[in-house]
């Protein structure tokens, strides 16, 4: 677990050792609930990476049982996320953004074939059905400038790099979360990691 990821995404400089606790819990169980995909489209590769709808649930549960200590559940959700990105894109984390391909349709259908269908038809973004999910492009081509959200990204709108999160209990969208394990590589370059990864 990226301590230090977890400290930066829910903006905290310390986690009361209990919580810890609960937290290391969590990763371990949610961890086989943890998929990342090279997906194919035509000549273009993509990396989509997400969490199951049980997490999901589980971490609206806590949000009714324990509010105060349920953002930390999400941010954990959300490291989850990031650092299987950081670690199989390096640059992502050095950009510090993991860049929105256009949803095209044929991407759109790929992702839909793995079980990542668009949330809304009518939007254009590519707002896929599971609230901590990521699609990027694979390999890392470049940041913000290619970043299909860039019109509407918080973190250029603030013109400091800071940003807000939009957390379950204060609205129920299914938002895409901009989201290290050596096995997680090598997964994905072999195809294998132990059902983890797929190519």
């Amino acid at each position: 677990m990226d301590i230090e990821l977890l400290l930066e995404n829910s903006q905290e400089t310390r986690i009361e050792g209990g919580l810890m606790d609960r937290l290391a819990e969590c990763w371990a169980a949610w961890m086989p609930h943890l998929h990342a995909k090279r997906i194919a489209v035509g000549k273009d590769s993509y990396l989509a990476v997400w969490l199951d709808k049980e997490v999901e649930d589980q971490v609206d549960d806590i949000w009714e049982d324990a509010p105060s200590e349920a953002y930390m559940f999400n941010a954990l959700a959300q490291t989850m996320c990031m650092s299987a990105i950081y670690d199989l894109l390096p640059e992502v984390a050095e950009a510090g953004c993991a860049p929105a391909p256009r949803p095209t349709l044929d991407l759109k259908m790929a992702l839909e074939s793995e079980g990542l269908r668009s949330e809304d038809e009518e939007n254009p973004a590519l707002a896929l059905c599971r609230r901590y999910a990521v699609a990027t492009y694979y390999p890392f081509r470049g940041g913000c400038d290619i970043c299909d959200l860039s019109k509407e990204c918080p973190k250029l709108k603030s013109g400091d790099g800071s940003y807000s999160v939009v957390l379950p209990a204060t609205s129920r969208l299914k938002a895409v979360s901009p989201f290290k394990t050596g096995a997680l590589w090598e997964g994905l370059r072999t195809g294998s990691a132990a059902g983890l990864i797929s190519a």
